[in-house]
């Protein structure tokens, strides 16, 4: 077992890929889908093979910079590793072109859930189960590589909080060990910790889902995507389920784990319990919200509505519940929509509801969760920092108090959140731009750029009217699409640390 850690950390995810395509050969078999079974069946065997032959290369390669290393490997899972788990979706999946394989496969790693598999054409259980599977997977990397590789370099929203002599791009070595040996240790570590915790939650929400009268495959397939963040659903989404409101009831509390990385951290001590009440990204996701649902529940009484809508008791709980699960759901970017979220647009009587959903997915979960968008740490370091400007508008001579760890937040948190904010804005721009040459018009653009930077793949059929389609784009959209996923996910000031001379030196 040594051994197989030594390796280097691309080949370790080829390893877990090639077994993870075992697991939809059973779920094909019973579906009587021989095609699939023996495609998922074959390409374990062929790339099982292929990363033993690389592990056995490269086992004695020493690598001097492992951060350095495992940030690459990262950027190499989600550019190189989907075409590896796309060959075996090609043979199972008959006149599927490697190409659109390859972006299906892009969409579910970084979690994002952007399918083109829109419902003209069932792919079968085995390739929904596989879809799930490489998203849900995707978002234990995040989970794992954010605390054990991100945390130390001061990346993926880490940096609004580092300490004053830390270095956003540049990993700080822990006490006791050096920076080489840090990143594997860390990741052995956090993999092990985490990995009972994910699987515990995924397994717990399946069974509820079962309670609530779903089937087996659906429920499997909700319970990962809520876990992942990543909205990928065999039926279209928890309105096409049969759990009804019960089924979405037991996904909305599941949402939590997306809003701060101690919902899923903490050793249930009551210290822990009051960390995590006290939680500033917890407190601000349910700010964010609740506000929002409460802005399109009382929209409804403040003369803005023009149509007729039922009235009674009935009605208004059940506008609030689609207005509340929904602006949670795109918040994590998760991009579940409810079945009763017809009803809230109809009583909140909105004219284009869908940028409310577009905004939301932009602020995005909590750090080191497998959410997306520019995060609510981020987003509340710039609220700390103008409402502090405003206080000194007031009273210039005014000291804002509150301890270091609430002034390093204000000043150079606030900062770098800025930094990240206008990076993210070019990113759009830029992104925009790119699909605006191939073609498409600037709502649809725009719709799809928010899509995949803040990876809620759903965000373009809920948010644009009539719905886009991933399938009705062409082969250069979806490849523009396909970096920006991976943009989205490993985030701008990822990227920059990878172009710094300072990091490529030994």
């Amino acid at each position: 077992m040594a051994r197989v850690t030594d390796l280097p950390f691309l080949v370790i995810l080829m390893g877990i890929g090639a077994l993870a395509m075992l697991v939809p050969v059973p779920v094909a078999l019973v579906d009587n889908d021989h095609e699939a079974a023996r495609a998922f069946f074959y390409g374990a065997l062929l790339f099982g093979m292929l990363t033993t032959l690389i592990g056995i290369a490269t086992v004695n390669n020493a690598v001097k910079n492992q951060a350095r290393s495992h940030l690459l490997a990262m950027l190499g899972c989600y550019t190189a590793l989907p075409l590896m788990l796309a060959v075996p979706l090609t043979e199972a999946v008959p006149d599927l072109r490697l190409i659109d394989a390859y972006f299906e496969m892009v969409s579910c790693l970084t979690t994002t859930g952007a399918t083109i598999f829109d419902g003209s054409a069932d792919p079968g259980p085995a390739v929904h189960l596989w879809r799930a599977l490489v998203g849900w997977l995707g978002g234990y990397f995040l989970w794992v590589t954010a605390i054990a590789i991100l945390a130390p370099m001061n990346l993926g929203g880490f940096e609004v909080t580092a300490t004053q002599g830390g270095v956003t791009g540049r990993a700080r070595p822990a006490a006791g060990a050096t920076t080489t040996a840090d990143a594997r240790e860390r990741l052995i570590r956090f993999g092990a910790q985490l990995a009972p915790v994910y699987l515990g939650l995924t397994a717990s929400l399946w069974v509820l889902m079962l309670l609530t009268g779903e089937g087996p495959l659906v429920a499997a397939c909700h319970a990962m995507a809520v876990m992942a963040t990543s909205g990928i659903s065999p039926v279209g989404g928890v309105e096409g389920g049969a759990s009804g409101l019960w089924g979405e009831f037991m996904l909305f509390w599941f949402f939590a784990f997306a809003f701060s990385r101690r919902t899923f951290m903490f050793d249930f001590r009551p210290e822990s319990w009051r960390g995590l009440v006290g939680d500033l990204e917890f407190r601000m996701g349910i700010a964010i919200a609740w506000l929002v649902t409460a802005f399109l529940i009382a929209r409804h009484w403040m003369g803005a509505y023009g149509g007729s809508v039922d009235e009674n008791g009935i009605a208004a709980l059940k506008a609030l519940w689609g207005a509340v699960f929904t602006v949670t759901s795109f918040l994590t970017t998760t991009g579940f929509t409810s079945g009763e979220w017809a009803a809230a647009r109809d009583w909140s009587g909105l004219p284009s509801p869908g940028l409310i959903l577009v905004g939301l997915a932009v602020f995005g979960g909590g750090v080191a969760t497998t959410a997306g968008g520019v995060k609510l740490l981020r987003i509340y370091a710039l609220y700390k920092h103008g409402v502090r400007e405003m206080e000194k508008l007031i009273h210039p001579s005014s000291v804002g108090g509150a301890g270091a760890y609430a002034r390093r937040i204000r000043r150079q948190g606030a900062q770098i959140a800025f930094v990240f904010f206008m990076l993210f804005a070019l990113s759009v721009a830029v992104v925009m731009v790119a699909l605006g040459l191939t073609g498409l018009d600037f709502e649809a653009a725009m719709v799809l750029t928010v899509a995949a930077l803040t990876t809620t793949g759903p965000l373009a059929g809920a948010a644009a009217d009539p719905a886009l389609s991933y399938a009705a784009l062409g082969d250069d959209a979806r490849m523009v699409l396909a970096a920006a996923m991976v943009l989205g996910r490993l985030e701008t000031l990822a990227i920059i640390a990878l172009m710094n001379p300072e990091f490529w030196r030994s």
